[in-house]
């Protein structure tokens, strides 16, 4: 085994164990994964926990998405290979998470499914574009892939109806402040929901979309 690959094993647990140990996702729930320098992958395995993960045994894929070693993969692996496929060199590590508040606002009525975050914050539009309503699965039905692809590589986060949020980034520390810019703005968006917030105009998303080449079509 590589240096590198070493170096991005405990990268992914460090991560995974960061993001449990501050409650955005619990017991054996959510799934990580990221590319290696041969273009395979490593995934977080079945039924383990963010907070305990092992280096030595995180799932082991070849560019071919073959798995050759470590334990059994997620069931989710449908969700990564889609983002791999459909995003290209914008994936290079992918987090899935059963947040609470992206999951309640995922259930609630009147949610755009085009654009499910509005624009409360820059960081909201700068880190995630916008964000995907997707309908529920089962988990680990393959039709999550299918709808992903679905998506032709247009955004970089989704969130599953009464599941959890889906998120592809260049690198895991991309994926990971994604993830958590999308979680806060759920939050957000829950606690000011029914006020009237003041949001950010058009003008000034389109500001933020221009500045930092954001995607937002």
């Amino acid at each position: 085994m590589s240096s590198s690959e070493t170096k991005l094993r405990e990268e992914i647990c460090l991560i995974a164990k960061s993001l449990f140990d501050r409650g955005l996702t619990a017991g054996a729930s959510g799934n990580i994964s990221a590319r290696t320098e041969d273009g395979g992958l490593l995934v977080s395995p079945t039924g383990s926990s963010f907070g305990r993960l092992d280096p030595a045994r995180l799932s082991r894929f070849d560019d071919k998405l073959n798995h050759i070693g470590g334990d059994k993969p997620t069931k989710e692996m449908p969700l990564h290979s889609a983002f791999y496929d459909t995003r290209g060199d914008k994936a290079g590590a992918i987090v899935h998470l059963h947040s609470c508040h992206s999951v309640a606002l995922s259930v609630l009525p009147d949610v755009d499914p085009d654009n499910m975050l509005p624009p409360i914050t820059a960081y909201g539009v700068m880190r995630l574009g916008k964000v995907a309503l997707l309908p529920y699965f089962m988990p680990g039905d393959p039709a999550m892939g299918g709808a992903i692809r679905g998506l032709a590589g247009k955004r970089s986060a989704v969130v599953l109806a009464h599941h959890g949020p889906v998120v592809a980034g260049k690198t895991l520390e991309a994926a990971a402040y994604a993830m958590e810019e999308l979680e806060e703005t759920a939050k957000l968006t829950l606690m000011t929901r029914g006020m009237t917030p003041n949001l950010l105009t058009d003008a000034q998303v389109q500001g933020l979309v221009r500045e930092f080449g954001v995607e937002w079509d």
